[in-house]
């Protein structure tokens, strides 16, 4: 009987786990802002978009030519200290490369680049995005149009993956998974600092919050510098925006799965709010709600719970853009994903952090 009781407990938390994250889908599905693609207007006088660059020869020759074509104001590249042609390269495509400051002490290396961009820029709108970012026709348009629709002081895009190696499949587009299936987007939209998302990959500011909120200074210790200058934004009165980058914006993120561990371990931490208990206790709940129900005997609950596993990262995908036969095959990871990212928590688990080269302190 004790068993039986157990048994009931198990599917009755987990389905209730699943049937949440599923309202939250249909709701992010419905409400979550979508870029589409938009001429260019006179205002993109006024925007700089600032691209901090560490070793990123191979990928500038790719993404740049579609940034220097938005028409933007202003283009700027700071080369932080690359050990390739980094700068070269971004110098022959035409474009004003920063030669980076050497690293003061207690700060992160990307929040220090952005820091010098932002100090050298010349617009009153400032978009940071990345190296590894693909800007399409019409994407400079679609941010700058989102921006004034909504009134944000700060629009961030989540970019649509493409590229994907079957490595980086494994674990890059849990992303998606983590803000569409966790964080419904009425709750982002309030004044509460703790309820925001944001991507470095793309974050558009106005000038005059970006500073209020103390710019990347006021985060150059945290190596969620992105979320964590947005909290900043909000709690001074700022309204932050995320939206998903659709067919306008996407990036490639990750080539391998051993990369993608590499950054799914810097954040990790980070994004469960610097508490390693919560850290350890959602990866544990995550193999009982994915794992878990394929190593139970089958019964009709247990059965619902596979199906509900199986399905979620189909569902995410569908709903940032992702609809090919092959993105919707990831699905299919989800009895595995719980195993293969606890490599990922381990190095989340470290007392240091070691990326691009560098190693930071871990909270």
């Amino acid at each position: 009987m004790r068993r039986r009781s157990r048994e009931r407990l198990y599917l009755l938390g987990v389905g209730a786990f699943f049937v949440g994250k599923a309202a939250n889908l249909l709701l992010n599905a419905a409400a979550f802002p979508r870029l589409r693609p938009r001429p260019t207007p006179p205002e993109a006088a006024r925007v700089s978009i600032l691209i901090p660059a560490r070793d990123e020869a191979q990928t500038l020759p790719h993404t740049l030519p579609g940034v220097l074509a938005q028409g933007a104001g202003e283009v700027l590249v700071l080369d932080d200290h690359s050990a390739d042609d980094t700068a070269r390269l971004a110098a022959g495509l035409g474009v004003r490369v920063l030669r980076g400051a050497p690293l003061p002490p207690g700060w992160v290396g990307k929040s220090w680049a952005c820091e010098q961009l932002a100090g050298a820029a010349r617009g009153d709108l400032l978009i940071f995005t990345d190296a590894d970012v693909f800007w399409r026709p019409g994407a400079l348009g679609a941010v700058l149009r989102a921006l004034e629709d909504s009134g944000a002081d700060l629009l961030t895009v989540l970019p649509r993956h493409t590229g994907l190696t079957p490595g980086a499949r494994l674990l890059t587009p849990l992303v998606d998974a983590a803000v569409l299936g966790w964080l419904p987007y009425p709750l982002l939209r309030t004044r509460w600092p703790l309820a925001t998302v944001a991507n470095g990959q793309l974050m558009a500011f106005r000038r005059a919050a970006y500073r209020r909120a103390g710019g990347h200074a006021a985060v150059r210790a945290e190596l969620l510098e992105d979320t964590q200058l947005a909290r900043r934004l909000k709690a001074a009165g700022g309204r932050v925006v995320p939206a998903l980058g659709q067919g306008c914006v996407e990036v490639t993120m990750y080539r391998s799965y051993r990369e993608s561990l590499g950054g799914f371990g810097k954040n990790a931490l980070g994004v469960h709010l610097d508490s390693r208990a919560l850290l350890l206790g959602l990866g544990l709940w995550h193999l009982l709600a994915y794992t878990l129900p394929w190593l139970r005997p089958a019964s009709p609950g247990v059965w619902a719970l596979r199906v509900a596993g199986l399905s979620e990262r189909a569902l995410v995908n569908l709903v940032s853009g992702r609809r090919r036969v092959p993105d919707l095959a990831e699905g299919l990871l989800g009895p595995l994903t719980p195993l293969l990212a606890l490599p990922a928590y381990a190095l989340a688990l470290r007392r240091t952090v070691r990326w691009k080269g560098r190693e930071y302190p871990a909270r």
